[in-house]
């Protein structure tokens, strides 16, 4: 795995994954993406979203690269150069008991599920946040019964710290920790 800055615009690579910053062709598949019901089902309360939600998300992933110097990376698949979704980082203000904190997260369409892929971008990512940004804490956060999350996150070597329940939802939350050095 490498890690190549441009300009302080990181481009991670896997053997099977780019990790990079969003173009506007990403637009389509990723509100593809947020449209499938069985992607969105473990997000906040559930619902899809539309291509002008999408659109927003993806405008302020990006503001985020430059306020705060990370961000949620289009995740492209190598071979193909499909967009399979989005792993990285961000500050998780919808939680703001744990704050200040920066969050790894990852959503990935159906049809990359299954393969190991979202491990492999969210691990790249977890050591770009730990080694190029030098956070010494890094939390996630999953849904409760959405055990695939949370094996991505035991998989990288997190463990549970807290539960609790999502201000505007109120569905239950596992909040998932790893500290350098541990």
């Amino acid at each position: 795995m490498t890690t190549t800055l441009r300009t302080s615009t990181p481009r991670l690579t896997t053997p099977r994954l780019t990790l990079r910053r969003w173009r506007e062709d990403d637009v389509e598949p990723m509100a593809a993406i947020n449209a499938d019901p069985e992607v969105m089902r473990w997000i906040r309360d559930g619902s899809v979203l539309d291509r002008a939600q999408t659109a927003a998300g993806i405008a302020a992933w990006e503001r985020e690269w430059e306020e705060c110097g990370v961000g949620l990376f289009a995740v492209e698949e190598r071979e193909t150069g499909r967009l399979a979704g989005f792993a990285g980082l961000s500050v998780p203000t919808f939680l703001p008991e744990i704050l200040p904190a920066v969050e790894i997260g990852w959503r990935l369409g159906r049809s990359f599920w299954g393969r190991g892929l979202a491990t492999e971008a969210a691990r790249v990512a977890l050591d770009f946040a730990l080694r190029d940004r030098g956070l010494a804490r890094v939390v996630s956060v999953h849904r409760v019964g959405n055990d695939a999350s949370e094996g991505v996150m035991r998989k990288l070597g997190m463990r549970p710290e807290r539960r609790t329940v999502h201000p505007a939802h109120g569905v239950p939350l596992c909040v998932h920790v790893l500290e350098a050095g541990s």
